[in-house]
């Protein structure tokens, strides 16, 4: 079964380009801006959208997720609202990939084969849930790989040689490398670290590998997909929503990371 994401990848490769993968809050800074944002994503660049599922207690982000986050669920932002985004992103766009990112517990309240199916019929093609490792594949990563979603995992500077194979089992899609220890926002990625980590990655596995986390200008974006299959952005865009900037401003600034990585 080839997904969105499956299909991208594959384009990107016949044309030698590298993909450029935006984070966002869905529901950030409300719900209609939200939705125009990500409904310009795509005319500036972006080949893959990451679609953050607001959640209370999200452990693995900085300040600057967090925050988002939470103006995200006072506006009102639940599970139900996200897929009422991505279905009304898909009524004008039905290519671009849409990757939802979060956490476990929104996903277990609801069921998860009601979640799967919901997800699916929304025009989610992939999900990154951080809080669930691979020893907990049967709890959704199987189930949603068999629901036709790719379920995308997380590689770490700390995921060892030993560790890999377990991580990479029932990855599919690509592998999104962080490529620093902490959470997002924190520190700056170098190209002379992350190298070498991908080519290890990539040793081990066909998928396409992906590195985020510490990415904020269209230079680094540049030089990390120099070294990967392409560049994941969040924190970054976030914070110009959080500082006010207009949707336009946004893609704006959008379009010039997008435009580093397919320097590359």
């Amino acid at each position: 079964m080839t997904t969105r994401i499956d299909a991208k990848f594959a384009a990107l490769s016949r044309e030698g380009r590298k993909a450029f993968v935006s984070y966002v809050m869905a529901g950030d800074p409300d719900y209609d801006r939200s939705l125009d944002i990500v409904r310009g994503l795509p005319g500036a660049g972006v080949d893959i959208i990451e679609l953050g599922l607001p959640f209370t207690d999200p452990m693995a982000d900085g300040p600057t997720i967090q925050l988002a986050g939470q103006r995200a669920l006072e506006g009102g932002m639940t599970l139900d609202r996200t897929l009422d985004l991505a279905r009304a992103f898909r009524k004008t766009d039905d290519t671009t990939p849409i990757v939802l990112m979060g956490y476990y517990n929104p996903i277990y309240s609801r069921g998860v084969d009601r979640f799967l199916a919901d997800a699916k019929a929304a025009g989610i093609d992939g999900l990154i849930v951080v809080d669930l490792p691979p020893e907990e594949d049967s709890e959704l990563c199987i189930p949603a790989q068999a629901a036709g979603l790719n379920f995308i995992r997380l590689a770490t500077p700390t995921t060892d040689d030993k560790r890999l194979p377990r991580v990479l089992q029932n990855t599919s899609g690509f592998v999104y490398y962080v490529s620093i220890t902490g959470i997002t926002g924190a520190a700056e990625a170098k190209a002379t670290d992350v190298g070498p980590e991908v080519a290890r990655i990539k040793s081990a596995t066909n998928l396409p590998v992906i590195v985020g986390f510490g990415i904020n200008t269209p230079e680094k974006s540049k030089a990390i997909a120099s070294v990967a299959d392409g560049a994941v952005v969040g924190s970054a865009i976030v914070s110009r929503i959080a500082a006010g900037d207009s949707v336009d401003d946004v893609l704006a600034f959008v379009k010039t990371l997008s435009d580093g990585a397919h320097a590359a």
